[in-house]
Protein backbone atom coordinates (compact mmCIF):
# COMPACT_ATOMS: atom_id res chain seq x y z
CA UNK A 1 0.00 0.00 0.00
CA UNK A 2 1.37 3.60 -0.82
CA UNK A 3 -0.66 6.05 0.70
CA UNK A 4 -0.06 9.78 0.33
CA UNK A 5 2.78 10.22 2.58
CA UNK A 6 4.54 8.03 4.88
CA UNK A 7 6.26 9.07 8.52
CA UNK A 8 9.62 9.66 8.45
CA UNK A 9 10.98 7.49 11.69
CA UNK A 10 15.06 7.96 12.89
CA UNK A 11 16.31 4.71 13.99
CA UNK A 12 14.98 3.47 17.16
CA UNK A 13 18.48 3.77 19.43
CA UNK A 14 18.78 7.09 18.36
CA UNK A 15 14.88 7.91 19.56
CA UNK A 16 15.36 6.60 22.61
CA UNK A 17 19.36 7.14 23.26
CA UNK A 18 17.41 11.08 23.44
CA UNK A 19 14.32 9.53 25.34
CA UNK A 20 16.71 8.45 27.84
CA UNK A 21 17.78 11.78 29.55
CA UNK A 22 14.53 12.38 30.33
CA UNK A 23 13.82 9.14 31.89
CA UNK A 24 16.96 10.02 34.36
CA UNK A 25 15.54 13.16 35.31
CA UNK A 26 11.93 11.43 35.76
CA UNK A 27 10.58 14.44 33.90
CA UNK A 28 8.47 13.69 31.35
CA UNK A 29 5.99 17.04 30.95
CA UNK A 30 5.63 20.64 32.11
CA UNK A 31 8.39 22.00 29.97
CA UNK A 32 11.80 19.45 30.84
CA UNK A 33 15.36 20.12 29.07
CA UNK A 34 14.39 18.40 25.95
CA UNK A 35 11.55 20.42 24.87
CA UNK A 36 13.91 23.33 25.62
CA UNK A 37 16.46 22.10 23.77
CA UNK A 38 14.11 21.20 20.77
CA UNK A 39 13.11 25.02 21.11
CA UNK A 40 16.85 26.69 20.72
CA UNK A 41 17.29 24.08 18.16
CA UNK A 42 14.31 25.57 16.15
CA UNK A 43 15.28 29.32 16.69
CA UNK A 44 18.64 28.65 15.38
CA UNK A 45 17.53 26.78 12.47
CA UNK A 46 15.19 28.72 10.96
CA UNK A 47 16.42 31.99 12.42
CA UNK A 48 13.40 33.45 14.30
CA UNK A 49 13.19 35.48 17.28
CA UNK A 50 10.71 33.79 19.42
CA UNK A 51 9.18 30.21 19.79
CA UNK A 52 6.86 28.31 21.97
CA UNK A 53 6.65 24.48 20.95
CA UNK A 54 2.72 23.02 21.81
CA UNK A 55 1.39 19.33 21.90
CA UNK A 56 -0.37 19.97 18.41
CA UNK A 57 -0.31 22.14 15.76
CA UNK A 58 -4.38 23.79 16.27
CA UNK A 59 -3.38 25.13 19.36
CA UNK A 60 -1.14 27.47 18.25
CA UNK A 61 -3.64 28.67 15.81
CA UNK A 62 -6.01 29.06 18.84
CA UNK A 63 -3.73 30.92 21.24
CA UNK A 64 -2.87 33.16 18.62
CA UNK A 65 -6.60 34.54 18.22
CA UNK A 66 -6.75 34.20 21.97
CA UNK A 67 -2.74 36.13 22.37
CA UNK A 68 -3.88 38.59 20.19
CA UNK A 69 -7.46 39.97 21.68
CA UNK A 70 -9.52 39.08 18.47
CA UNK A 71 -13.17 39.40 18.15
CA UNK A 72 -15.78 40.08 15.72
CA UNK A 73 -14.55 39.16 12.34
CA UNK A 74 -11.63 37.40 10.99
CA UNK A 75 -11.20 37.27 7.05
CA UNK A 76 -9.76 33.75 6.24
CA UNK A 77 -9.17 31.64 2.92
CA UNK A 78 -11.73 28.57 2.41
CA UNK A 79 -8.82 26.91 0.53
CA UNK A 80 -6.70 25.38 3.86
CA UNK A 81 -7.33 22.44 6.86
CA UNK A 82 -10.21 22.30 8.70
CA UNK A 83 -8.08 23.51 11.42
CA UNK A 84 -7.51 27.33 9.91
CA UNK A 85 -11.50 27.61 10.17
CA UNK A 86 -12.17 26.09 13.14
CA UNK A 87 -9.89 27.90 15.34
CA UNK A 88 -11.76 30.97 14.57
CA UNK A 89 -14.98 29.85 15.15
CA UNK A 90 -13.84 27.82 18.64
CA UNK A 91 -12.32 31.14 19.70
CA UNK A 92 -15.96 32.95 19.04
CA UNK A 93 -15.13 34.34 15.94
CA UNK A 94 -16.48 35.07 12.85
CA UNK A 95 -14.73 33.82 9.18
CA UNK A 96 -15.25 35.70 6.01
CA UNK A 97 -14.24 33.72 3.12
CA UNK A 98 -12.31 35.43 0.51
CA UNK A 99 -11.23 33.85 -2.67
CA UNK A 100 -7.96 32.62 -3.52
CA UNK A 101 -5.20 33.48 -6.22
CA UNK A 102 -5.79 30.73 -9.31
CA UNK A 103 -2.12 30.06 -9.49
CA UNK A 104 -0.38 30.51 -6.50
CA UNK A 105 -3.78 29.08 -4.05
CA UNK A 106 -3.19 31.43 -1.61
CA UNK A 107 -5.75 34.32 -0.74
CA UNK A 108 -6.00 36.94 -3.26
CA UNK A 109 -4.78 40.12 -1.45
CA UNK A 110 -6.93 41.82 -3.91
CA UNK A 111 -9.79 40.88 -2.53
CA UNK A 112 -9.68 41.31 1.05
CA UNK A 113 -10.39 44.76 1.41
CA UNK A 114 -14.19 44.28 0.10
CA UNK A 115 -14.18 42.26 2.62
CA UNK A 116 -13.25 44.56 5.33
CA UNK A 117 -16.15 45.54 7.68
CA UNK A 118 -16.44 47.52 10.78
CA UNK A 119 -16.39 44.31 12.78
CA UNK A 120 -13.00 43.09 11.52
CA UNK A 121 -10.18 42.18 13.70
CA UNK A 122 -7.79 40.32 11.82
CA UNK A 123 -6.53 38.33 8.59
CA UNK A 124 -5.60 35.01 9.30
CA UNK A 125 -3.98 33.68 6.04
CA UNK A 126 -2.92 30.20 4.72
CA UNK A 127 0.52 29.63 3.31
CA UNK A 128 -0.71 27.10 1.07
CA UNK A 129 1.50 23.30 0.84
CA UNK A 130 4.35 26.28 2.02
CA UNK A 131 3.53 28.89 -0.38
CA UNK A 132 3.73 32.45 0.96
CA UNK A 133 0.73 34.31 0.64
CA UNK A 134 1.30 37.69 -0.87
CA UNK A 135 2.75 38.87 2.36
CA UNK A 136 3.43 43.38 1.46
CA UNK A 137 -0.22 43.31 0.05
CA UNK A 138 -1.30 41.77 3.28
CA UNK A 139 0.68 43.59 5.23
CA UNK A 140 -0.08 47.00 3.87
CA UNK A 141 -3.55 46.46 4.13
CA UNK A 142 -3.54 45.26 7.86
CA UNK A 143 -1.45 48.65 8.55
CA UNK A 144 -4.24 50.83 6.69
CA UNK A 145 -6.96 49.48 8.48
CA UNK A 146 -5.41 48.36 11.64
CA UNK A 147 -6.08 44.65 11.70
CA UNK A 148 -3.58 42.29 13.44
CA UNK A 149 -2.25 38.78 10.51
CA UNK A 150 -1.75 35.46 11.73
CA UNK A 151 -0.60 33.07 8.86
CA UNK A 152 -1.52 29.70 9.42
CA UNK A 153 2.04 28.27 8.41
CA UNK A 154 0.98 24.52 9.14
CA UNK A 155 2.71 23.40 5.99
CA UNK A 156 6.02 25.72 5.64
CA UNK A 157 8.81 24.02 7.97
CA UNK A 158 11.71 25.32 6.25
CA UNK A 159 10.44 27.75 3.84
CA UNK A 160 12.30 30.93 2.97
CA UNK A 161 10.81 34.00 1.57
CA UNK A 162 12.74 36.88 0.31
CA UNK A 163 15.59 35.52 2.49
CA UNK A 164 13.63 35.62 5.78
CA UNK A 165 11.75 32.42 7.36
CA UNK A 166 8.44 32.22 6.35
CA UNK A 167 7.50 32.42 10.53
CA UNK A 168 8.94 36.04 10.22
CA UNK A 169 6.24 37.47 8.75
CA UNK A 170 3.04 38.75 10.81
CA UNK A 171 1.96 39.08 14.07
CA UNK A 172 1.98 35.41 14.74
CA UNK A 173 2.70 32.50 12.64
CA UNK A 174 2.23 29.26 13.23
CA UNK A 175 3.29 25.35 12.38
CA UNK A 176 2.13 21.98 12.86
CA UNK A 177 4.70 19.33 13.55
CA UNK A 178 2.11 16.45 13.15
CA UNK A 179 3.51 13.06 11.84
CA UNK A 180 2.89 14.10 8.47
CA UNK A 181 4.54 16.75 8.66
CA UNK A 182 8.34 17.40 6.96
CA UNK A 183 9.61 17.96 10.13
CA UNK A 184 7.51 16.17 13.00
CA UNK A 185 7.14 15.59 17.06
CA UNK A 186 5.07 12.55 16.02
CA UNK A 187 1.81 15.41 17.37
CA UNK A 188 3.56 18.71 17.98
CA UNK A 189 3.11 22.35 16.68
CA UNK A 190 4.46 25.80 17.28
CA UNK A 191 4.15 29.01 17.55
CA UNK A 192 6.04 31.78 16.16
CA UNK A 193 6.73 35.90 16.79
CA UNK A 194 8.68 38.65 16.69
CA UNK A 195 7.37 40.27 19.18
CA UNK A 196 8.63 39.73 23.42
CA UNK A 197 5.06 40.71 24.68
CA UNK A 198 2.82 38.50 22.14
CA UNK A 199 5.84 35.36 23.15
CA UNK A 200 5.17 36.32 27.09
CA UNK A 201 1.23 35.96 26.09
CA UNK A 202 1.57 33.03 24.79
CA UNK A 203 3.78 31.41 26.86
CA UNK A 204 1.33 31.78 29.54
CA UNK A 205 -1.92 31.11 27.62
CA UNK A 206 -0.49 27.71 26.91
CA UNK A 207 0.53 26.53 30.65
CA UNK A 208 -2.84 27.25 32.17
CA UNK A 209 -1.76 30.78 32.63
CA UNK A 210 0.85 29.63 34.92
CA UNK A 211 3.17 32.51 36.74
CA UNK A 212 5.73 30.33 38.80
CA UNK A 213 4.74 27.42 40.64
CA UNK A 214 2.03 29.61 43.28
CA UNK A 215 0.20 32.31 40.82
CA UNK A 216 -1.50 33.00 37.87
CA UNK A 217 -1.10 35.36 35.36
CA UNK A 218 -4.04 35.14 33.13
CA UNK A 219 -6.28 32.85 31.54
CA UNK A 220 -4.87 29.52 29.75
CA UNK A 221 -4.84 25.99 28.81
CA UNK A 222 -2.62 23.42 28.31
CA UNK A 223 -1.15 23.14 24.84
CA UNK A 224 2.57 21.80 26.34
CA UNK A 225 4.57 19.58 24.02
CA UNK A 226 5.82 16.40 26.39
CA UNK A 227 9.76 15.15 26.31
CA UNK A 228 8.54 12.24 24.05
CA UNK A 229 7.50 14.67 21.46
CA UNK A 230 10.39 16.54 21.83
CA UNK A 231 12.78 13.65 21.48
CA UNK A 232 11.48 12.79 18.27
CA UNK A 233 11.73 16.02 16.96
CA UNK A 234 15.29 16.22 18.29
CA UNK A 235 15.54 12.52 16.71
CA UNK A 236 14.41 13.85 13.51
CA UNK A 237 16.41 17.06 13.08
CA UNK A 238 20.02 15.52 12.00
CA UNK A 239 18.31 13.82 8.64
CA UNK A 240 16.15 17.76 7.68
CA UNK A 241 18.67 18.24 4.84
CA UNK A 242 18.61 14.45 3.51
CA UNK A 243 14.73 14.20 3.55
CA UNK A 244 14.31 17.52 1.96
CA UNK A 245 16.81 16.47 -0.71
CA UNK A 246 14.97 13.03 -1.26
CA UNK A 247 11.70 15.05 -1.61
CA UNK A 248 13.21 17.41 -4.40
CA UNK A 249 14.36 14.34 -6.17
CA UNK A 250 10.79 13.07 -6.13
CA UNK A 251 9.45 16.54 -7.30
CA UNK A 252 11.89 17.17 -10.32
CA UNK A 253 10.64 13.43 -11.58
CA UNK A 254 6.85 14.47 -11.10
CA UNK A 255 7.37 18.37 -12.95
CA UNK A 256 9.16 16.22 -16.17
CA UNK A 257 6.20 13.22 -15.89
CA UNK A 258 3.39 15.86 -16.55
CA UNK A 259 4.59 19.23 -17.69
CA UNK A 260 3.43 17.85 -21.65
CA UNK A 261 -0.07 16.87 -20.28
CA UNK A 262 -3.06 18.66 -19.15
CA UNK A 263 -2.19 18.79 -15.52
CA UNK A 264 -0.90 21.96 -13.07
CA UNK A 265 1.08 21.98 -10.77
CA UNK A 266 1.53 24.50 -7.78
CA UNK A 267 2.92 27.64 -9.19
CA UNK A 268 5.64 29.07 -6.61
CA UNK A 269 5.31 32.53 -5.21
CA UNK A 270 8.51 33.74 -6.38
CA UNK A 271 12.12 34.24 -4.15
CA UNK A 272 10.58 31.88 -2.40
CA UNK A 273 12.92 29.01 -1.05
CA UNK A 274 10.58 25.75 -0.58
CA UNK A 275 10.71 23.07 1.59
CA UNK A 276 9.45 20.34 -1.02
CA UNK A 277 6.18 19.37 1.56
CA UNK A 278 3.94 18.19 -0.96
CA UNK A 279 2.84 17.29 -4.54
CA UNK A 280 -0.73 18.82 -5.65
CA UNK A 281 -1.48 18.45 -9.08
CA UNK A 282 -4.69 20.62 -10.75
CA UNK A 283 -6.93 18.32 -13.42
CA UNK A 284 -9.12 20.33 -15.95
CA UNK A 285 -11.87 18.70 -14.34
CA UNK A 286 -13.34 16.86 -11.41
CA UNK A 287 -14.22 13.88 -13.64
CA UNK A 288 -10.47 13.30 -14.62
CA UNK A 289 -9.42 13.83 -11.30
CA UNK A 290 -12.24 11.12 -9.67
CA UNK A 291 -10.95 8.56 -13.06
CA UNK A 292 -7.20 8.97 -11.48
CA UNK A 293 -8.15 8.46 -8.43
CA UNK A 294 -9.89 5.56 -8.51
CA UNK A 295 -7.23 4.03 -10.94
CA UNK A 296 -4.76 4.53 -8.17
CA UNK A 297 -7.29 3.26 -5.58
CA UNK A 298 -7.80 0.11 -7.05
CA UNK A 299 -3.72 0.19 -7.90
CA UNK A 300 -3.28 0.47 -3.68
CA UNK A 301 -2.13 3.98 -4.00
CA UNK A 302 -4.12 6.30 -1.54
CA UNK A 303 -3.38 9.88 -2.96
CA UNK A 304 -5.40 12.95 -0.93
CA UNK A 305 -8.26 15.74 -1.87
CA UNK A 306 -6.34 18.18 -0.31
CA UNK A 307 -8.78 20.41 0.52
CA UNK A 308 -11.58 19.19 0.08
CA UNK A 309 -14.78 20.16 0.97
CA UNK A 310 -14.33 23.60 0.56
CA UNK A 311 -14.37 24.71 4.07
CA UNK A 312 -17.37 27.13 2.70
CA UNK A 313 -19.39 24.16 3.52
CA UNK A 314 -18.99 23.57 7.38
CA UNK A 315 -22.08 23.15 8.71
CA UNK A 316 -21.10 25.47 11.40
CA UNK A 317 -20.16 28.40 9.41
CA UNK A 318 -21.91 30.82 6.76
CA UNK A 319 -21.06 31.61 3.53
CA UNK A 320 -21.58 33.27 0.78
CA UNK A 321 -20.32 30.19 -1.93
CA UNK A 322 -20.61 32.67 -5.05
CA UNK A 323 -18.48 34.58 -3.65
CA UNK A 324 -15.36 32.34 -4.00
CA UNK A 325 -15.80 30.32 -7.30
CA UNK A 326 -11.83 29.77 -7.83
CA UNK A 327 -11.77 27.68 -4.36
CA UNK A 328 -14.77 25.77 -4.84
CA UNK A 329 -13.10 24.49 -8.20
CA UNK A 330 -9.73 24.13 -6.95
CA UNK A 331 -11.35 22.39 -4.35
CA UNK A 332 -12.86 19.59 -6.86
CA UNK A 333 -10.10 19.60 -9.32
CA UNK A 334 -6.86 19.29 -7.08
CA UNK A 335 -5.14 16.03 -6.09
CA UNK A 336 -1.86 15.70 -3.03
CA UNK A 337 -0.17 12.12 -4.79
CA UNK A 338 1.87 10.29 -2.91
CA UNK A 339 5.09 12.46 -1.61
CA UNK A 340 7.61 11.53 0.78
CA UNK A 341 11.35 10.40 1.64
CA UNK A 342 11.41 6.11 0.37
CA UNK A 343 9.01 6.29 -1.91
CA UNK A 344 11.27 4.78 -4.23
CA UNK A 345 12.09 5.43 -7.91
CA UNK A 346 9.97 1.91 -9.18
CA UNK A 347 6.84 3.32 -7.32
CA UNK A 348 7.49 7.16 -8.34
CA UNK A 349 7.36 5.77 -12.14
CA UNK A 350 4.13 3.27 -11.47
CA UNK A 351 2.34 6.22 -10.26
CA UNK A 352 3.00 8.62 -13.16
CA UNK A 353 1.97 5.79 -15.67
CA UNK A 354 -1.43 5.07 -14.08
CA UNK A 355 -2.16 8.83 -13.79
CA UNK A 356 -1.11 9.25 -17.48
CA UNK A 357 -3.17 6.13 -18.88
CA UNK A 358 -6.53 7.87 -17.00
CA UNK A 359 -6.24 11.55 -18.91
Amino acid sequence: MINVTKTFLPPQDEYQAILNRAWETGWITNRGVLVKELENKLKKYLNVNHVVAMTNGTLPLQIAIKVLGLKGEIITTPFSYVATTSSIVWEGCKPIFVDIHPEYLTIDETKIEAAITPDTSAILATHVFGNPCHIEAIDAIAKKHHLKVIYDAAHCFGVTYKGQSIFNYGDVSTCSFHATKLFHTGEGGALFTNSKALYDKAYYHHNFGHLGEEAFQGLGINAKMSELQAAMGLAVFPYLNAIIEERKSIFIFYQEAFKMHNISSLSLRPETVWNYGYYPIIFETEEVLLRVKKALNEAQIFPRRYFFPNLGKLNYVKSNMGNIPISQKVSKTILCLPFYSGLGELNIKRIKEIVLSEL
